[in-house]
């Protein structure tokens, strides 16, 4: 690959960013970085009804917290700006009138009922639907009366017949198409705005943009894009398209069967180099097996082993990789990681305890808070099983348990006061700290309560048989 790779990652802040699209952000920028090259983050928000700034700072805000820091774009800036495409209007205009005063393009005043009767008549007669070119050779004359008329015109790319679009997918391999497989399409919406044909495809060339990663949905778009290029006489990228990801239904991601947005899964704890871990072997084959860093990915990338078929998205996997990070975390780091969702007034020391006696019974962070009541309560809740333990190991024991308490809770006076080890042990004492079988390791455990609210639940239990 060469050093001078531009990738760009062009989503619609529309909603909240989904996995499908931050494995494209991520791949792209992988593809980019693996080379010393640039990604370019342009936003598509000419969609003004569903666009709006809080979308824009979401998605932005998103990329940051995955890692995914554009060398170009919004906030950065750049030499090819702007980079939203609201502020581009006046570039697509004038390759609209260049496009219309070399009759590359035309008006259309068809209406949308008027195109779907178009469409029907079209199945209904086995041929597959494309526009009819009703528009394609109006006079000016006519065109002038539907003007007059106070008919809106859409602006459409007249596509050349006769001839043959190929290009080499980075994933999908080689591509061909006949211009007669392709119906004019619009590329200037009744309302002045440019459509995504349009000025996706421009701005790709604009911003010099080499290489392109993005989902398989838009494969059929590409032989469209490369036409409207041919005839600005503009640069070409690379294309390569992503299969999409699916849930356990084999259907695409979606709220339906699950999906998570990564603003759910950056509240619910997770990182943002864990969920990268997962999404960089979706669709993507490698050999390396453990925890990468983002530079490390990079290194791996090779688009050679992207994959064609669907890839399914197992959250098992994202819990494994966020377990994986969570091991990595120092104690300073960790409690960093669990934070938002201690206690204000705990003590620096408390806060210490607390973390290192249950980060390895979590792994996404908000699952801390279920331990809080726990450490913390005045009333533990106990699980059934927990109390036959209790009930077997007999007053008697607590209450041996509870006298060899002193400054501190000793698991070896523990043991030697009340006469018992291995699970005898421990199954009823954990049961008698913390309502459970199973949960935090003694030692860490018994540090984090302090040994004044040791002595209290175990004599608690004492009295309670």
């Amino acid at each position: 690959m060469c050093a001078d790779i531009v990738t760009r990652f062009a989503p619609s802040p529309t909603g909240e960013l989904h996995l499908g699209n931050a494995r494209t952000a991520l791949f792209n920028w992988l593809l980019a970085h693996h080379s010393a090259g640039r990604m370019i983050l342009r936003l598509e928000d000419t969609d003004a009804g569903r666009s709006d700034a809080a979308k824009t700072e979401a998605l932005q805000a998103d990329l940051e917290w995955l890692g995914l820091r554009w060398d170009e774009g919004p906030k950065v800036g750049g030499p090819a700006g702007p980079y939203l495409q609201s502020e581009r209007k006046k570039i697509y205009d004038s390759f609209f009138a260049e496009l219309e005063a070399s009759e590359l393009a035309y008006p259309c005043f068809c209406t949308p009922l008027e195109l779907d009767l178009s469409r029907r008549a079209q199945l209904a007669a086995g041929r597959p639907p494309r526009y009819a070119g009703t528009c394609r050779e109006l006079t000016e004359a006519e065109r002038a009366d539907r003007r007059a008329k106070g008919l809106k015109a859409a602006l459409r790319f007249r596509v050349p017949a006769g001839q043959r679009i190929e290009f080499s997918d980075l994933v999908h391999g080689l591509q061909i198409t006949a211009s007669e497989e392709i119906g004019d399409f619009i590329i200037r919406r009744e309302d002045g705005t440019a459509a995504f044909f349009f000025s996706n495809a421009v701005d790709d060339a604009l911003m010099a943009v080499t290489d392109v990663l993005r989902g398989d949905d838009h494969l059929a778009n590409t032989p469209r894009q490369l036409l409207l290029l041919r005839a600005l006489e503009l640069p070409m990228p690379q294309y390569g398209h992503l299969a999409l990801l699916t849930g356990a239904d084999g259907a695409p991601l979606s709220k339906r069967n699950g999906a998570l947005s990564v603003r759910e899964l950056r509240e619910r704890g997770y990182a943002g180099l864990a969920l990268c871990n997962l999404l960089f072997r979706l669709g993507h084959s490698t050999g390396r097996n453990e925890l990468l860093t983002l530079a490390g990915m990079a290194e791996s990338f090779d688009a050679t082993h992207l994959q064609r078929a669907s890839a399914h998205l197992d959250p098992g996997q994202l819990r494994h990789w966020q377990g994986e990070w969570a091991r990595s975390l120092g104690a300073v780091e960790a409690v960093q990681w669990l934070e938002p969702w201690l206690p204000a007034e705990l003590t620096a020391a408390q806060r210490a305890a607390f973390v290192e006696a249950v980060r390895p019974n979590i792994v996404a962070g908000a699952e801390v808070q279920e331990w809080l009541p726990v450490f913390f309560g005045e009333h533990l809740a106990c699980e059934p099983q927990a109390l036959e333990a209790v009930k077997r190991a007999g007053a008697a024991f607590f209450a041996a348990a509870a006298g060899s308490v002193a400054e501190r809770a000793d698991l070896a006076l523990m043991r030697a006061a009340t006469g018992k080890g291995g699970a005898d042990f421990f199954m009823p004492v954990r049961a008698a700290l913390t309502g459970r079988l199973h949960g935090p390791e003694l030692a860490p455990l018994l540090q984090a309560l302090g040994a004044a609210r040791v002595r209290e639940r175990l004599l608690a239990v004492s009295r309670s048989l």
